[in-house]
């Protein structure tokens, strides 16, 4: 029997690596975009398999839309990845985040009970519902306070994927994902907006790239290792949410340190706060100013994950070091400046 798995952000990072997972094991993919997403699909031609996927209109906010899709469909998986993602913004567009975040995942669960209550469901849930730790590191047990619109909406989302797997039998997970990134990453974040800039500076496109926290922790993994764990929790004979992260942290600074390197810079910080710069030694040069913009209204001082739960349960650990991840996304970048390829 040949699965079918409804992918929504397959635009995004991890649905472009997730469409490619699935696909290498036969199963036959879809892939729910807007229809003002439908060209964004760039990822999907950078891992050559756009034309694998079967795409379809779909519309987080119109209820009707949904139900037709899961009743037609009928999928055996369902991944939803969809979701307003940029924290920042959240602080800016509140409503629209709780909306997409937040009450369309009720609108997805409400369709798949009615619909196609088989179906397996695999929430994207996010380390950003920990918000103002309670413990270090963070696992399944630890209690929430996000510190964001955005984390607020999720952690609405996480507890409704629960109350269905509760109240209405349905399989439901959420995967409480730690700091993914890789070269698919939108340049929207601070992660892409690092290795992106600084690929300019050292091609002659850019002088300097501003950041916000410096300080800010958080725990880095590669998107690609955490692909497989999503995949996992679906495998299992009872849905349950599981925490995938590797158990490090590293600084903004040190994620600055790490693809300076890449590129052969050599940066030493000066000043602190917002007069802190990052200064090339080799050429003297001030590549990295802090801006008060950039700051969150509410921080986010330190995230780190315990994956044990995954790795006892799913068997599932990260493969890939914070300094292999932190060169594959700079290189990838100098590659494409240099080479004036078309990128996101």
């Amino acid at each position: 029997m040949v699965k079918r798995a409804l992918i929504t952000g397959i635009s995004g990072q991890d649905g472009a690596y997730l469409a490619k997972f699935l696909l290498e094991k036969q199963y036959k993919v879809y892939g729910a975009v807007r229809r003002t997403s439908a060209a964004s699909l760039h990822r999907l031609d950078e891992l050559k398999i756009k034309d694998q996927v079967h795409l379809i209109d779909f519309d987080l906010m119109e209820h009707g839309n949904i139900i037709e899709i899961i009743r037609s469909l009928h999928p055996h998986e369902i991944y939803n990845l969809a979701a307003q993602s940029f924290v920042s913004a959240s602080f800016t567009q509140p409503i629209y985040t709780a909306e997409v975040d937040g009450l369309a995942v009720t609108r997805m669960l409400e369709a798949v009970r009615l619909f196609a209550p088989e179906a397996r469901f695999y929430q994207a849930s996010t380390s950003e519902m920990f918000g103002k730790v309670q413990s270090i590191p963070q696992n399944e047990e630890t209690p929430f306070y996000p510190r964001s619109p955005y984390g607020v909406a999720k952690l609405y989302a996480h507890w409704i994927v629960k109350n269905y797997r509760e109240s209405f039998g349905l399989f439901t997970c959420s995967g409480l994902l730690f700091n993914h990134e890789s070269p698919l990453r939108g340049r929207e974040f601070v992660t892409r907006k690092i290795t992106l800039g600084l690929a300019n500076i050292r091609a002659g496109l850019q002088k300097t790239i501003a950041l916000g926290n410096l300080d800010a922790k958080r725990d880095w993994g590669f998107a690609g290792d955490y692909i497989e764990g999503m995949w996992l929790m679906l495998q299992k004979p009872h849905g349950d949410d599981f925490v995938l992260a590797t158990n490090t942290a590293f600084s903004v600074r040190d994620f600055v340190d790490c693809a300076g390197k890449s590129l052969d810079f050599d940066i030493q910080w000066h000043g602190e706060g917002v007069e802190e710069r990052g200064i090339d030694r080799k050429s003297g040069n001030t590549i990295v100013t802090v801006s008060k913009d950039l700051f969150r209204p509410a921080e986010v001082d330190l995230l780190i994950g315990d994956f044990k739960k995954a790795k006892q349960d799913l068997g599932w650990e990260p493969k890939t070091s914070f300094p292999r991840l932190v060169s594959m996304m700079t290189g990838a970048d100098y590659d494409r400046v240099t080479s004036d390829r078309v990128f996101f």
